[in-house]
């Protein structure tokens, strides 16, 4: 009777200490999502050095939210096939050649190449340790797609507000939200893939893509007013 009762506690306390078992499915998903993502990364990375050396304009909030909605359309709409991805890498690289004159604008403030370094380490950062936690962790973390859902929505109309009505304080606390925001939905992504609740790798690297891209500019945001002289 003790060794049986042995026996259930160890067992009890394994199950307590496992971590997420990823099955078949789960882990093709998992594993063409972050080769994705790292192609994606690199071509929106070229895309940004380009426009910043060419010293390209800025498109523009209207057009870059046009571009933005209207290629994240097509992706959805074809993510099942070869397009999404062919898509996937118009979204990105436009979103990289956004990117550029905000890093042109960064790098030349008074320790610039010091806050565009520190935004991406920290990004680097959240990225590996919330993967991380999603990937380990035991729980279902479903439940925070709701509140992430109505926190963007509400922090992005909030960010527009910002912008048409020139409001800095209310600039710096979006991005500071956004820096929470975007933290999160790594975490769940990562967890719901794992957990099978993504099946569609294309769609899952652009919701990680956005998440790292919006973490980024609101972490250099965030810096870029601290490092101000």
């Amino acid at each position: 009777m003790n060794d049986r009762f042995t026996s259930m506690r160890n067992t009890a306390l394994r199950s307590q200490t496992a971590t997420t078992v990823i099955d078949g499915a789960a882990h093709r998903v998992l594993r063409n999502t972050y080769l994705l993502l790292a192609m994606t990364l690199g071509f929106s990375a070229l895309m940004a050095g380009a426009a910043a050396a060419l010293r390209l304009p800025h498109p523009g909030i209207l057009i870059t939210l046009a571009g933005f909605y209207g290629l994240l359309f097509l992706v959805t709409k074809y993510r099942d096939r070869g397009l999404g991805i062919a898509f996937t890498f118009a979204l990105t690289g436009f979103m990289g050649y956004t990117l550029g004159p905000i890093l042109t604008h960064y790098l030349n403030m008074p320790h610039g190449t010091q806050t565009v370094m520190l935004a991406l380490g920290g990004t680097a950062a959240v990225f590996l340790g919330m993967s991380a936690y999603g990937l380990m962790t035991r729980r279902d973390l479903g439940f925070m797609s709701s509140f992430l859902g109505i926190g963007v929505l509400v922090a992005f109309l909030a960010g527009l507000g910002a912008i048409f009505f020139q409001i800095p304080a209310l600039s710096l606390a979006v991005s500071a939200v956004f820096v929470l925001l975007m933290s999160g939905m790594i975490l769940f992504e990562t967890n719901n893939i794992v957990r099978g609740g993504e099946t569609n790798y294309v769609m899952a690297t652009v919701s990680l893509f956005v998440s790292i891209f919006n973490l980024f500019t609101s972490l250099l945001h965030l810096l870029g007013f601290a490092g101000r002289d």
